[in-house]
């Protein structure tokens, strides 16, 4: 017991020291756990051995995670990004894997350990690529997207890698290392009896997992959610907790059970419960453990390096990683460029996927069981698979600096790919969109936000609220976003004339669209009246009304009083704008029109005497 608290005690005062110090730095906290990790191994040696295994453990946060990504997607938006599931994924592990091999073949290697490293560093670290797109809310970038779709593919691949992978045993690897050969047999025989396919012929296998997909999507669609009535109505917040770690556990041990991927069927069941009235519920119950978890896995990276290894071969694990990194790269580069990625999402896709990881472990582990690889070049994969992982936040940096670049010499950022559809579109998400937008998703509905400030997106996301780059005066943009299904379009951007011009072109695409729009004064009033705008809003009207209300409370009215002021003034003026919309005239200045003038006199004057009648009103009643 006093083991194990004094390594909980040291993994927590590394991450609470060292990630706080690399966020502060800029480096992101990902760097800062992998520092951590090896300040607490290589460089003190405070642990040891358990590392290992803790990182087992440790990659359950892997899971978490891709159970949250779940969450956020519904199944449309999954179907929509089949092609690059199946294109842009594909194509990145197929060519990467023969590409790899093929150089591991140059270098005298047999065919078979060729063709398994090839399938271990065709995969990239979704731990970290995930984790650090979140905290830059790069997610929902084209190449944020882009790269998540590389990555789902990936976990999938793993599947038919692990099932392939016996099939390039080589006999001289039993014959040279036969202690490991039989832990291998013991390891195999021991995952046989917790696994439901052992055994099977292959038809029996598949029954079983898709029987095992199945009864995922069931359970999320017909079990999950009476399951969850029946717990909140013991008001017993814990146990909303408990079940939401049940979900997660229990689907990743029949994934295992099956020889599916953990991560796979969890993200599975993350999707089938995006529409679920308990999804904000589960999402802030796992949370917290997916941060943890996936902060110790970090920290387990940097703490498994084992730095005599590197020393015995420099030259060879540093050329196996930064080759590697650059094949990965180069390959990356050629599919993002054939997909339509430009610029920064092609950067961005490109040095976010370059590495390997962590399935790495688990195929280089898996390879030596049934002698694919030989032990000491296992041994130097996994050192190299850690040092392009360790690497991998440094090119995030490069990036953030090239970005910046592109910024300050005026680069055009291209659009991000919409991906999401929703009842209302919000249009500008400065102050005035902020707060439609907050209100709305807080009652429950799903809202696209444009925006065309890349700065005012990305702040956005880090509080964890979506939204999207680009014009929404754009016609693709916006069609992209929903507008032939939408019910609500808020036209909210700081930029009148951008405004009026968004009013107008969805009015002609939509007649029956309710288009609501921010205003800056009463001329703007009157021009998105005529684009076509069913309720327009100044941005100061209601705040003044507010201010004028208090005024009002302050000289002598009482509360009441002042409330049927401020409900009388609005009800008038709201009256008169319309009106007057009718007689004003873009091409005479408002001072020049006469008959303009003469009415707004009349307004006021009608405004004047509705309000000294209810005063009276009041002192009779009184």
């Amino acid at each position: 017991m006093e083991g194990f608290l004094y390594q909980a005690t040291i993994y927590l005062c590394a991450a609470v020291i060292a990630v706080p110090i690399a966020a502060r730095l800029g480096l992101g906290s990902v760097l800062g756990y992998l520092a951590a990790g090896i300040l607490i191994g290589p460089a003190l040696n405070l642990v040891g051995h358990e590392t290992h295994d803790l990182q087992h453990f440790a990659e359950f946060g892997v899971v978490m995670m891709l159970f949250l990504i779940g969450l956020e997607l519904e199944p449309k938006a999954l179907w929509d990004m089949r092609h690059k599931l199946l294109g842009l994924g594909g194509l990145q592990v197929t060519l990467t894997m023969l590409a790899v091999a093929g150089t591991a073949m140059v270098f005298d290697l047999p065919w078979q350990t060729a063709l398994a490293i090839g399938m271990i560093l065709a995969l990239s670290s979704t731990a970290i690529v995930l984790q650090t797109l979140s905290e830059k809310g790069l997610t929902q970038t084209q190449g944020g997207r882009s790269a998540f779709a590389v990555l789902l593919t990936q976990d999938i691949a793993v599947i038919p890698m692990i099932a392939l992978m016996p099939l390039l045993s080589l006999p001289m690897f039993l014959a040279h290392d036969p202690i490991s050969a039989e832990e291998g047999a013991e390891g195999a025989h021991a995952a046989e009896s917790l696994s439901l396919v052992a055994g099977l012929p292959g038809w029996g296998v598949t029954l079983v997992t898709l029987g095992a997909v199945a009864a995922v999507i069931l359970m999320g669609i017909y079990l999950i959610r009476p399951v969850f009535r029946f717990i909140h109505s013991a008001h017993l917040p814990e146990m909303y907790t408990a079940f939401a770690l049940a979900i997660v556990i229990g689907i990743a041990f029949l994934m295992n059970l099956v020889g599916l991927s953990p991560a796979l069927g969890t993200f599975l069941a993350g999707v089938v419960l995006a529409n679920s009235e308990f999804r904000h519920e589960l999402e802030s119950d796992i949370q917290p453990f997916k941060g943890l978890l996936l902060g110790l896995f970090f920290i387990t990276v940097g703490a498994g390096i084992d730095f005599g290894i590197l020393l015995e071969a420099p030259l060879k694990i540093f050329g196996i990683a930064l080759g590697t990194m650059l094949l990965k790269g180069l390959i990356l580069l050629a599919l993002g460029r054939l997909f339509g990625m430009r610029r920064r999402n092609l950067m961005l896709f490109t040095l976010g996927l370059a590495q390997a990881g962590e399935f790495g472990f688990v195929l280089i582990s898996f390879s030596q069981q049934v002698n694919a690889l030989e032990g000491a070049l296992a041994e130097q994969l996994l050192l190299a698979v850690t040092l392009t992982m360790l690497l991998t936040p440094l090119f995030f940096i490069l990036y953030d600096r090239l970005s910046r670049r592109m910024d300050e010499g005026g680069e055009t950022q291209e659009p991000d790919e919409i991906a999401d559809e929703g009842p209302v579109i919000i249009a500008g998400i400065g102050r005035f969109g902020q707060i439609v937008n907050r209100m709305v998703q807080s009652s429950g509905f799903r809202t696209v936000v444009l925006d065309n400030n890349m700065n005012t997106i990305e702040l956005m996301r880090r509080f964890g609220f979506k939204g999207y780059f680009g014009d929404p005066t754009r016609p693709d943009i916006l069609h992209a976003a929903g507008l032939d299904k939408a019910r609500v379009l808020v036209a909210a951007m700081d930029d009148n004339a951008a405004v009026t011009r968004l009013v107008a072109y969805a009015r002609a695409q939509r007649p029956d669209l309710h288009i609501i729009a921010r205003a800056y004064d009463r001329t703007h009033v009157y021009q998105l009246y005529q684009a076509g705008a069913d309720d327009i809003v100044r941005e100061t009207f209601d705040s003044s009304l507010r201010a004028g209300r208090y005024v009002l409370e302050n000289i002598g009215l009482t509360d009441y009083e002042a409330a049927e002021a401020e409900r009388i003034f609005f009800h008038h003026d709201r009256n008169a704008i319309r009106e007057l919309a009718e007689l004003w005239d873009p091409k005479i200045p408002a001072g020049r029109n006469t008959a303009y003038i003469d009415r707004s006199k009349e307004l006021e004057k009608g405004l004047e005497a509705a309000l000294l009648a209810q005063l009276a009103d009041e002192e009779e009643a009184g």
